[in-house]
């Protein structure tokens, strides 16, 4: 059986197991009328056995899906002859995919025109045998762990057997391990991204990637062509992205500010059960569709009013990126902030209308200083999600990479230019696709920067109104 067969099956098992346990603590307890007599419920017994049936399995899978290929593999070549081990890696690597390409086409029944003495063949057949005999080990032996976890747990059960304490450590153990998992996760990605960028920054001077005014990655092959040594200045990378957030946000903000005012003290509550659901729809559009709505109607009609204006306005524009990007996020900012602004107590609000202030010097001077932490932190998420935008940001205002702002300029981002570094076949170790974990080592710190400052003002007012 497969991997995902086996997760089946030990689902099943585990649900088997769970019923089997609960009655088998029924009949501890000398039938269903004398149940209150445990230390803990039936469902109880049932849950912390489907515990002991699953996770067990669940584990010893992932220790042998971990392991197998190796153990396979070194199986395969003590098979092979010793002048075939003995091949460099990367001629060794090859030789070994055409055995595994003909144990796949074998165990699909595809005819293979090799001879069946064929070396290569042998080694296929013997290939497949050996992940047959791997493939039944391995369902056998997770169905022993769980059969006998289960009957080592049952043969434990009695009246005072503590049941629910004992599930309640195994589910605070998953919680943990999911927290670890996260944060695993996160130091994996630090490191990686910190390791690539130091590789980098041995290539190119680290003054050089953050003060250089020119960005021209493109390395050549040879040292004699144009552009053999490419040039890393990220200044016009970091002023693009500057200037399209900034434009994003002095549209998003004060309109999903005034949208979340409006929709929690203004709106009738139908209507802020009709307007609310429609709003927040735009959030879950694919900015790829944000990025045609910018490049086929919002980038023309800034291209079209400039030229009625007598300005030149390129075809691929900051400002058309920058307008859609605020809208994209309105969202966002209007949907948390109403949220936060809907959380303040009543009772501040009723207390200044009560001392004769009116609504809107309520708002101004009791809601909103109350819901500062909610409304930071909106706009910072915003903020975040505008920086780290790509799509609409290739489609509708370009990839040059121009040190300007104006902008009714073409600029680019730096998330743009780490797919591009990244896209096709590159060169792992060259400085060019180097570069990307460099600028995403740049997008790391500043959007760690602005949860920072967020963490800070929360903490600063929270305390003030709590």
């Amino acid at each position: 059986m497969n991997s995902s067969t086996l997760i089946f099956v030990i689902a099943f098992l585990a649900l088997f197991s769970y019923w089997f346990a609960m009655q088998r603590a029924v009949k501890i307890a000398g039938g269903a009328s004398k149940v209150k007599t445990l230390a803990s419920l039936p469902k109880q017994f049932g849950a912390l056995t489907a515990f002991w049936c699953g996770l067990p399995a669940l584990f010893v899978l992932l220790l042998w899906t971990i392991f197998e290929t190796r153990v396979v593999e070194s199986f395969l070549l003590d098979y092979l002859p010793e002048d075939v081990g003995q091949l460099p890696a990367a001629q060794l690597s090859l030789y070994l995919n055409d055995i595994k390409v003909h144990a796949a086409n074998i165990q699909k029944g595809e005819l293979i025109n090799l001879d069946q003495s064929n070396l290569k063949m042998l080694a296929a057949n013997y290939l497949v045998e050996t992940q047959n005999t791997a493939s039944w080990l391995k369902s056998a032996l997770i169905l022993l762990v769980s059969a006998a976890c289960v009957i080592f747990l049952v043969s434990r059960f009695s009246i005072q057997y503590q049941a629910r304490a004992k599930m309640e450590r195994i589910v605070a153990g998953l919680l943990w391990a999911c927290s670890g998992v996260a944060l695993l996760t996160t130091i994996g990605i630090i490191f990686s991204v910190i390791f690539e960028s130091i590789q980098f920054f041995s290539s190119v001077p680290p003054w050089e990637f953050l003060f250089g005014t020119e960005w021209s990655p493109q390395i050549a092959m040879r040292t004699d062509q144009v552009g053999g040594s490419g040039a890393f200045g990220a200044v016009p990378l970091f002023a693009g992205t500057l200037l399209i957030t900034a434009i994003a946000m002095v549209l998003a903000i004060p309109t999903g500010l005034m949208i979340a005012i409006y929709l929690s003290q203004y709106a009738s509550q139908r209507l802020r059960s009709i307007a609310k659901p429609m709003l927040e729809v735009l959030a879950g559009v694919p900015t790829v569709v944000y990025g045609f709505f910018a490049a086929l109607t919002v980038a023309p009609f800034i291209r079209d009013l400039g030229g009625s204006m007598g300005l030149s306005v390129a075809s691929e524009s900051a400002l058309a990126a920058g307008l859609v990007m605020g809208i994209m996020i309105i969202p966002f900012i209007s949907s948390l902030s109403d949220d936060a602004i809907t959380a303040v107590p009543k009772t501040l609000k009723e207390g200044s209308l009560g001392l004769g202030a009116t609504p809107s010097e309520t708002i101004k001077k009791v809601l909103l200083p109350a819901a500062i932490p909610g409304i930071v932190g909106a706009i910072l998420l915003a903020l975040s999600r505008a920086i780290g935008e790509t799509m609409i940001v290739v489609m509708a205002a370009g990839m040059a990479a121009n040190l300007t702002a104006n902008p009714l300029e073409s600029v680019t981002t730096v998330t743009v230019q780490i797919v591009t570094l990244l896209t096709g076949d590159q060169e792992f170790d060259s400085p060019k696709t180097l570069a990307a974990f460099a600028l995403g080592l740049m997008l790391f710190v500043t959007t760690l920067a602005l949860n920072v400052i967020a963490l800070k003002v929360v903490r600063k007012y929270r305390e003030q109104y709590d």
